[in-house]
């Protein structure tokens, strides 16, 4: 109220007429919000939602109109008048907007207080699939409130973001800007602190969401569903808001560019990394048991691959395996996305009967299952700060680098070994894994690199490959020896690197027994000079020729391994196999065939058949699509459950 009382007494000193204007702005923006609010009190939703859009609409042109005038008449008597009325218009505008958000709040909590103790109500869905961001004034004021309490003074933010290069320098917080479409977009810090800024806000707003409900119903548990490899969130910070974390999985099956393996390979990361953001088990969220309707090419799945599906779920540590949706919709946007009931309304649906005997199969497993946990093994760091900086870099290579790619080659070869694999970011404890590999760790935070540094010390085995150590938290290079503070660990110093073409490689040699003869680099070809590191693969031609493209260092009770650039898929079995040996156990006990996914989760080891033909184990007949799961029993392991094929044929 007092800055109110001010505002009109700053503009009545510039003139009665700029006062009106104030004035004007100031009733028929509070007359539209109450206006809004009795629509909502007495009107239907769907009325309401139509009349409080035109009030909405007409109090927006008001203000923008009195603003437009206001530009034109005064820009040259004050220059100040014009800036204060555009903030106080617009902070005007934002009082309307919260009155949306408030009916977010009355929405929620009607539901709690409808539903809320109900019994049949075990958690709370907020939202769906979080995401997007702003660049309005409000959110605007709000990355400089956000950045204001990062770094406390406008000194430290230039010194952060290193703006004196190209001059960049900021006077004032207010001189901030988001870096929009038409905004500043040449500046590393200040983009990757937009997107620290986005996800804290989406959080923030989520978390809003949940305390609605739980003034209603304190002791209210909730969800939220996250998304396939999503970049605009941080899922760990997102995950210690929730009781539970969930996602959808939509994986395109049966392409031709790829296996069923890949494809499950694909899937089981996010699984993983689900699971790993709370360290606990997860729901499947959303899952079609059919072909969707939105993809560019909306294939369905085969006969038994819903059950495969389904079961990967539970291997990876889901307690839940949901679909989208119970009954096809009948018309509109999603009329011919697959559900559980389809059009036809039959029980003996294929769809509908593959469901069926996926939930018998669930309901059959879950007592000795579901809750199960899994023993902490290998760990990929996978961080989100990393990923925006490393994406955003500007060099060596703009095109193509492909940070997933990457990932899911050093996830298959463990994997293929029969290793669980959990994720991990630069806050993450680490203790208990015996094995982290860090893949392009571009962007590493001092603090990490001291765990790392002790990790490795201790007696674990740390994996990290080219372009890491680069620069700090606020994508700053380090200067001097890099890899930063890992030089020694792994007994390599970064000299130079080398951006390949699409398509382009370079040989390399093994000289150990256990890697194949020769191997491709692509990608990134870095040079690094060895510092006491033992070289197991080297390259064999262009001007390196002769340099590490692979070697092992022995670092207090541990080991460190360095990749120097990105060889095909194949290699990182075998590389894997070589270095997990006596480091970390594989989860079966033979051969894995080519096709077979073996998981751990607690007690219990499952076999996942992605082939369409029978594969044999241990005597056991594995179905086409099949899953076996086998029990431990001391150094052994019983077969517990065998599922057997899910035979369907049209017309029967």
């Amino acid at each position: 109220m007092l800055l109110l009382v001010a505002s009109y007494g700053f503009y009545l000193y510039s003139g009665l007429g700029n006062l009106c204007y104030i004035l004007l702005t100031t009733v028929s923006t509070y007359g539209t919000a109450k206006i809004i609010d009795r629509i909502h009190t007495a009107s239907d939703r769907k009325s309401a939602k139509q009349k409080s859009r035109k009030w909405l609409w007409l109090c927006l042109g008001l203000n923008l109109g009195l603003l437009a005038i206001c530009k034109v008449r005064l820009t040259f008597q004050n220059i100040l008048l014009p800036m204060g009325i555009s903030f106080y218009m617009f902070q005007s505008i934002g009082y309307v907007l919260d009155v949306s958000r408030e009916k977010v709040k009355q929405m929620n909590q009607k539901l709690a207080e409808r539903f809320g103790r109900h019994p049949g109500v075990v958690m709370w869905h907020i939202s769906n699939e979080y995401g997007g961001d702003c660049h309005c004034d409000l959110c605007q004021q709000a990355f400089r409130d956000w950045l204001k309490e990062k770094y406390g003074t406008i000194d430290k933010l230039n010194r952060a973001w290193n703006t004196k290069f190209w001059s960049h320098d900021y006077p004032d917080f207010d001189y901030v800007e988001s870096p929009s479409p038409h905004g500043e977009n040449s500046v590393h810090g200040l983009k990757l602190d937009w997107k620290r800024f986005v996800s804290h806000q989406t959080i923030d707003f989520m978390k809003w969401e949940r305390d609605c409900i739980r003034e209603i119903v304190p002791e209210s548990k909730v969800c939220t569903n996250m998304m396939y490899f999503y970049d605009g969130i941080d899922y760990f910070d997102m995950a210690k808001e929730i009781d539970l974390a969930t996602w959808d999985a939509y994986p395109t099956w049966h392409k031709p560019t790829e296996t069923m393996e890949q494809t499950a390979m694909d899937t089981g990361f996010m699984h993983d990394l689900i699971y790993s953001v709370k360290g606990q088990p997860f729901w499947l969220m959303e899952n079609c048991p059919g072909p969707t309707n939105w993809q560019p090419i909306s294939k369905g799945k085969k006969p038994g691959v819903n059950i495969l599906a389904g079961m990967q779920t539970v291997a990876h540590g889901g307690d839940g395996v949901l679909f989208f949706q119970w009954r096809q919709a009948q018309g509109s946007s999603e009329k011919f996305h697959a559900a559980m009931v389809s059009h036809d309304c039959r029980e003996d649906n294929r769809i509908y009967l593959e469901c069926a005997e996926l939930g018998s199969m669930l309901k059959e497993l879950s007592e000795n299952i579901a809750g199960q946990k899994r023993e902490r093994q290998a760990a990929i760091v996978y961080d989100w700060s990393n990923k925006w900086a490393l994406e955003d870099a500007q060099g060596p290579r703009n095109k193509g680098l492909s940070f997933k790619h990457e990932l899911l080659r050093h996830y298959t070869g463990l994997r293929k070994n029969g290793i669980d694999v959990q994720m991990i970011n630069e806050d993450s404890d680490i203790s208990g894994y015996k094995l982290i590999v860090a893949p392009m760790l571009y962007m590493l935070r001092g603090d990490f690199a001291r765990k790392l540094r002790e990790f490795v010390s201790s007696g674990g085995t740390l994996v990290t490959t080219y372009w890491s150590g680069v620069v700090n938290e606020t994508d700053l290079c380090y200067l001097g020896d890099t890899p930063y503070n890992l030089t020694d660990v792994l007994g390599v110093r970064r000299m130079e690197i080398d951006a390949m073409y699409d398509g382009e490689t370079r040989r390399c040699v093994s000289e150990v027994d256990k890697l194949p003869e020769t191997a491709h680099g692509s990608i990134l070809c870095e040079v690094a000079a060895l510092e006491g590191a033992t070289p197991l693969m080297v390259y064999d031609e262009d001007y390196f020729a002769g340099a590490p493209a692979l070697t092992v260092n022995s670092f207090g009770e541990g080991k460190a391994y360095y990749i120097a650039t990105r060889f095909e898929e194949e290699f990182y079995k075998p590389l894997y196999e070589m270095i997990c040996d006596g480091v970390v156990e594989s989860c079966w006990p033979g051969h894995i065939a080519d096709g077979v996914i073996a998981c751990a989760r607690g007690e219990y080891v499952f076999l996942l058949n992605t082939t369409d033909g029978v594969v044999w184990f241990d005597n056991a007949e594995l179905a086409p699509y099949g899953t076996a799961v086998y029990k431990k029993d001391g150094d052994q392991l019983k077969l517990v459950y065998n599922q057997t094929a899910f035979n369907w044929r049209p017309g029967k």
